[in-house]
């Protein structure tokens, strides 16, 4: 069995409980479902077997992984009310289980004192740090490594703000002497530092970068939409944990609960250290706000209706998995940090494979041995089609020839300017279980 459904019963039991709250209503009974609701049910999920299988260990391509079971449950719960954690009116309790949970995510990070809410997703959280950051240094640059996600040069068009790619260095980090180049000239406002790449889960050098920032006198953006939650795991190597050590000095991050924090889509969370910038999102809009005289989230955000159902998962979550270092949540996180490593180390260490740059958190990324770039993305292709015959889900990467350069320059001609590797995100605790099979399937599509 794939999917979890042993926890299903314990719906009814919240529901009961939550029915408890409306006995002084006047009597009232919900239309029946219908029969038919059945037949159309039965028929989505038919649909939906079109997937791949997210929830298995065996699963190792893209960063997806399933909701914690008490996540999925308080989100499907708190549909039976369905609040809107726009405005106090439409989710008073949901929105009081937001602010608890934001403030824990905060409190990660080493501030007590922020403004910050839940949103769809890191694209929507980056957006309104970058909107911030262009009213604070209107008609200065936005600029990223070239690593950074794309939708930071994206936003950054939507804003019409000038937006810069840094170069990286060989391990897919931004760049410091092109970085200070670029600050050199007088036009930065914002310095977009990635804790946790989505390509490679590279990490900036962010103690460099608030060296830079004294100077310069930009401001610093971080987003960890996909490595936030890393800071809590005790096996990083030293630069990483140096860079996660320092994240109550930067201006503003970004995290994703629907990564590594077990939420369903869509959770992303945007935090600003100074709680002054809420300046920017006043409004006037009466008709939604007039049961309360408190801020209202709706106040601090540039989203309107947003799912309160997120905040009860993600409040849920953090209730039962609290976000502590040793807890169990990020002895999770440890455990698919350290399946990295292992894979890393069989794969440098087997002659079939070429490797580069080491995991610096749970994304691996190699090819199979060949004696041009061409050559090495033709072997990907197929070693990743014959691992999916084999049930085992990996993911294709195309690597800058640069930088694949950097670690098999004396072995490799470069006949094209990117090369096709293997990639896989280990982010499930199981997948240090199930590294044994990964590799020997691994190693059986090789062929």
């Amino acid at each position: 069995m794939v999917l979890e459904v042993g926890s299903l019963p314990l719906l009814q039991d919240a529901l009961a409980v939550l029915e408890e709250s409306f006995q002084v209503m006047p009597e009232y009974t919900p239309e029946a479902v219908k029969p038919e609701v059945s037949q159309v049910l039965l028929e989505a999920a038919t649909r939906m077997q079109d997937n791949y299988p997210y929830a298995h260990p065996l699963y190792a391509g893209q960063m997806l992984k399933p909701p914690h079971p008490v996540a999925r449950l308080a989100y499907m719960m708190s549909l039976w009310i369905n609040p809107n954690n726009h405005a106090l009116d439409g989710g008073r309790a949901s929105s009081a289980l937001e602010k608890e949970a934001v403030t824990e995510i905060a409190a990660m990070f080493g501030w007590s004192e922020f403004l910050g809410h839940l949103c769809g997703g890191g694209t929507m959280a980056n957006m309104e740090a970058l909107w911030v950051a262009g009213r604070l240094h209107p008609g200065k640059k936005i600029v990223a490594s070239k690593m950074a996600h794309y939708t930071h040069g994206r936003i950054s068009e939507v804003l019409q703000l000038e937006f810069e790619a840094i170069a990286t260095d060989a391990r897919a980090r931004m760049d410091m002497e092109a970085l200070e180049a670029v600050l050199k000239r007088g036009e930065v406002g914002t310095v977009v530092v990635t804790l946790g790449t989505t390509g490679v889960g590279s990490v900036d050098p962010l103690p460099r970068v608030l060296e830079l920032q004294k100077q310069y006198g930009f401001r610093i953006h971080v987003d960890s939409a996909y490595g936030g939650y890393f800071g809590l795991v005790d096996n990083l190597a030293d630069e990483a944990r140096a860079a996660y050590d320092l994240l109550d000095q930067v201006d503003s991050i970004v995290i994703d609960p629907h990564k590594h924090g077990l939420q369903p889509y869509g959770c992303g969370c945007v935090l600003f250290r100074d709680a002054g910038v809420g300046r920017f999102y006043q409004h006037d809009s009466p008709y939604t706000y007039f049961s309360s005289d408190e801020l209202h989230l709706g106040e601090i955000t540039l989203e309107c209706s947003r799912a309160g159902a997120s905040a009860v998962a993600l409040w849920a979550t953090q209730r039962l998995l609290p976000l502590q270092k040793g807890g169990e949540f990020a002895q999770g996180l440890g455990q698919g940090r350290e399946a990295a490593l292992r894979l890393y180390q069989q794969l440098k260490h087997d002659q079939q494979y070429l490797t580069v740059m080491a995991p610096e958190l749970d994304i691996v990324i190699w090819a199979p041995k060949g004696e041009s770039a061409s050559e090495i993305s033709r072997l990907s292709q197929q070693c990743f089609d014959e691992a999916e015959k084999r049930h085992l889900h990996l993911a294709l990467f195309e690597l800058s020839a640069d930088v694949a350069a950097e670690y098999w320059d004396e072995q490799v001609e470069f006949d094209q300017p990117t090369v096709t590797c293997l990639r896989s995100t280990l982010m499930k605790p199981e997948h240090l279980q199930w590294l044994p099979q990964i590799k020997g399937i691994l190693d059986q599509s090789m062929g």
